[in-house]
């Protein structure tokens, strides 16, 4: 297993940053490893998010040095989502199927948590964000043919998709996390615009679903000072509070965004009027 503190600029640093540096701080590739855990720790709202892929021997997930736990869950909860094969995520001696686009909720408390592949040759890859928690919620397994779905955008603006939530107010019950999945459809490209911010939450974006001849300019950045990230399947981007995060791909593609702060209303957001975009 990997940790990383990774620290995160403000917005005066991130108006003068080179394309290196920007991606440096931003942006997080390297998540899927196989036969590994690897984990990033960021030091906006203490999130911690990762990727899991095992091969033939199951992998535990371990408390990174820098949370100073027992177990990873001690103090925290954690959001999982099966971009790969199907696979089962072991939690406290209990079992749990997990197949392609199935998300699982673990709460605060929970001591073991174990990742599997049904097959080796075509493995699970698991992604994981988490954040501190200060209440306990269960643990609830989230089948994606079971949730709740909504339509956003339209076909003339390039950017018809399909937002499903996963763990939300009025859904599954979390501490302060909120997570779930949206995808483009078919000749849609554009994700998230008009855009926004969270001035009470960090958001942060897997990028996946992304052909391998594909790739998405994710647009970041104060409404009036955007900067831009190139981003490829299975890349991470953060979004701190002051950062909008929009993006548009060469192919329809899919994304997994997660929140934790003060609030689990998925509606607290500030619009930005495309207006004001420079």
């Amino acid at each position: 297993m990997t940790d990383d503190m990774h620290r995160l600029p403000d917005a005066v640093r991130a108006k003068t940053m080179s394309t290196d540096e920007l991606r440096a701080a931003f942006l997080v590739r390297g998540l899927f490893q196989r036969g590994r855990v690897i984990v990033r720790h960021v030091d906006l709202d203490r999130v911690v998010f990762g990727g899991a892929v095992p091969m033939d021997t199951p992998l535990t997930l371990e408390p990174p040095a820098s949370i100073k736990s027992e177990f990873f869950t001690q103090r925290r909860e954690l959001g999982l989502l099966n971009i790969g094969a199907r696979g089962s995520v072991t939690v406290d001696g209990d079992r749990h199927a997990v197949d392609y686009r199935d998300a699982l909720y673990v709460g605060r408390g929970t001591k073991r948590i174990m990742f599997a592949s049904d097959d080796a040759a075509h493995p699970a890859r698991f992604y994981l964000v988490s954040y501190p928690a200060q209440v306990v919620c269960p643990t609830a397994r989230i089948a994606a043919d079971r949730i709740e779905v909504t339509e956003l955008g339209a076909v003339e603006r390039a950017n018809r998709r399909r937002l499903a939530k996963y763990i939300y107010e009025g859904g599954v019950a979390s501490a302060q996390l909120v997570m779930g999945v949206t995808e483009l459809v078919a000749g849609s490209v554009w994700n998230t615009m008009p855009a926004h911010t969270h001035y009470r939450r960090t958001e942060v974006y897997l990028y996946f679903g992304i052909p391998e001849d594909a790739l998405v300019v994710h647009l970041m950045g104060e409404p009036s000072e955007t900067r831009h990230l190139v981003v490829r399947d299975g890349d991470v981007v953060l979004s701190p509070m002051w950062s909008v995060h929009a993006g548009c791909g060469t192919s329809s593609y899919s994304f997994c965004w997660a929140m934790g702060g003060e609030n689990r209303d998925y509606t607290d957001m500030q619009p930005v009027d495309m207006k004001e975009l420079r």
